[in-house]
């Protein structure tokens, strides 16, 4: 997984409208690149809507906040609609953006083992450089963690 100080990978990937949407877009801003399991799951909703709920506190911190995970475009189209997303959701179904990151790792469920994405949060700052990594936060207090590091 990437550390504090290394160069936060670039990459292109399409959102929930189907536009290209690049890491280099944001240059000059601090980008909240949040990668999370699956759409409509009860942890990744409630991670999702308490980005929403807080979305204007990080525009005021010219904060851009992405959300990253393998579901499909439509999938996410729906997924923000049901939800009132205002922020940016990324679909990486060929893993390429998760890999990268490192964030394509085991996990263990009832005592099955399996690949599969962790919630990691990452802070990217204005010059492309990764300024926080959170690994396996918790949806309901990643938000507020993150606004507190900004």
């Amino acid at each position: 997984m990437l550390k504090t100080g290394d160069k936060a990978p670039l990459f292109t990937l399409k959102d929930k409208d189907g536009g290209d949407v690049s890491l280099s877009d944001f240059a000059g801003k601090k980008v909240v690149l949040y990668f999370y399991p699956k759409d409509n799951t009860s942890g990744c909703t409630r991670q999702a809507c308490a980005f929403a709920a807080s979305y204007g506190a990080f525009a005021k911190k010219n904060a851009v906040v992405i959300g990253v995970s393998r579901d499909s475009v439509s999938s996410h189209t729906k997924f923000a609609e049901k939800y009132s997303l205002p922020f940016i959701l990324l679909s990486d179904p060929e893993l390429q953006v998760i890999q990268a990151y490192g964030v394509w790792q085991e996990k263990k469920n009832y005592g099955k083992v399996s690949m599969g994405v962790v919630r990691t949060t990452f802070i990217i700052d204005e010059a492309g450089n990764i300024a926080h990594v959170m690994p396996r936060v918790k949806p309901d207090t990643n938000a507020a963690e993150v606004l507190e590091l900004l």
